[in-house]
């Protein structure tokens, strides 16, 4: 094709790009989707462990503080498009959705790909192409303006007017992330921010004590981060323990709170094992299981108050003898014990890597980044869009706003 003016180009058939090329074509643009893989929305088919968790039904307030770097640039980007309207548009393309506990929004049928069939769906009803296996190597620009793409293996230059990026971060890379936008941005004279791997579990100092925990995931508890003692972030929730260390989606979260402070060596994870209960009141109940169990030993008391797996751990935690009768343990070793279920101490070693990493933190600068249309400031016709952008969020859906906003506002600005 000589001359593409009228055509869209959209790189990166993930849910950014594929919103994003719905829109354009909505718009009665020519639209043509690439995508490197061999199906669509490899990264979407994982999201929320294979069931997809759309999007957040919460508040524009709690939408906003859910998100982590630069949430001033998506004003227009969620109050052009919010979670509702999310909602109302796969409801409208016929996906059933359910709202679940802390606002998360899933498909009704638990399986992602039902999002990823219902876009495609529409994208083959407004006559999208979509060009698999199709790995683009360079963006093409001439006198600051976007001119098309130049394709990794055939070397074909394909012409178009307008080009949305929509690429992803390093995350997943067997997904095919691997980082391309950000080599499209720099060639282009973009700046990138430090990029880090987030929402991602964490390596834990006490390796013995976390391989004995393997496998037993721990619910309605609350944690507590600190960095040289003070405390960067509490939640309430749940966590799993690995053979590494822990994660789940209060570790998750946290993870993005750590990143600024992994340099430092004092990074202490405490778990509160009964948040639900005032030290005084665990108190009342230890004493009321002890006088149940009078004449049993200690390691054979706690059944009533833990997990059987974590039994050991606490008992070794809390220094109390494990033989000891428990009508003989006195009120500083129960003081011990309260002291153990009320912040069980973990020292954070270092966060995984990209290959278990939900998103990227970090991206190509919001600086350089119309918010109005997200089209670059430095080359025209060439938009940015979803987790390509120095823009990160929370888990519980607020990640896959981002793409579903950003995407929006620039299928509809081209």
């Amino acid at each position: 094709m000589i001359n593409g003016s009228n055509r869209i180009i959209v790189v990166g058939a993930g849910a950014a790009g594929m919103m994003a090329a719905v829109f354009a074509a909505r718009n009665g643009h020519d639209v043509l989707l690439l995508e490197k893989n061999d199906k669509a929305g490899k990264k979407l088919y994982i999201t929320g462990k294979g069931r997809c968790n759309i999007t957040n039904a919460c508040d524009m307030e709690d939408l906003f503080s859910n998100v982590m770097s630069n949430p001033k640039f998506l004003y227009g980007a969620f109050y052009g498009y919010t979670n509702y309207d999310v909602i109302d548009f796969f409801e409208q393309l016929g996906l059933k959705t359910k709202i679940e506990r802390g606002g998360r929004v899933f498909p009704e049928s638990d399986k992602s790909s039902d999002v990823i069939g219902a876009l495609l769906k529409e994208l083959k009803r407004l006559q999208v192409e979509i060009r698999y296996q199709c790995e683009v190597e360079e963006i093409l620009a001439e006198d600051g303006r976007a001119k098309g793409v130049l394709l990794k293996n055939t070397k074909e230059k394909l012409y178009a007017g307008k080009i949305i990026v929509a690429t992803g971060g390093l995350s997943y890379p067997s997904t095919g992330s691997n980082g391309d936008g950000y080599r499209f941005a720099k060639a282009m004279g973009h700046a990138v921010t430090k990029l880090n791997p987030s929402l991602v579990p964490m390596n834990i100092q006490e390796i013995e004590l976390v391989k004995e925990l393997q496998g037993l995931a721990l619910k309605n508890i609350e944690i507590t981060v600190t960095s040289q003692g003070k405390a960067i972030y509490s939640d309430f929730g749940e966590l799993l323990f690995t053979h590494f260390g822990v994660s789940g989606p209060v570790i998750l979260s946290a993870s993005s709170y750590c990143i600024p402070h992994m340099g430092n060596k004092d990074l202490v994870l405490t778990i509160d094992l009964k948040p639900a209960l005032t030290k005084e009141q665990l108190d009342t109940r230890i004493l009321r299981d002890f006088d149940e169990f009078k004449n049993k030993q200690y390691k054979n008391a706690l059944d009533q108050l833990l997990p059987r797996k974590l039994i050991q751990v606490i008992i070794a935690l809390s220094k109390i003898d494990p033989e000891k009768k428990v009508n003989l343990i006195t009120k500083e070793e129960r003081k011990r014990l309260i002291e153990v279920l009320k912040a069980m101490p973990l020292h954070i070693d270092s966060l995984r890597g990209y290959n278990e990493a939900v998103i990227t933190k970090g991206g190509i600068s919001i600086k350089e980044i119309n918010p109005s249309t997200m089209e670059s400031k430095l080359v025209s016709g060439v938009y940015y869009i979803g987790e390509v952008l120095d823009l990160d969020a929370l888990t519980g859906g607020f990640n896959l706003q981002i793409a579903w906003s950003t995407a929006y506002i620039a299928g509809n600005a081209v």
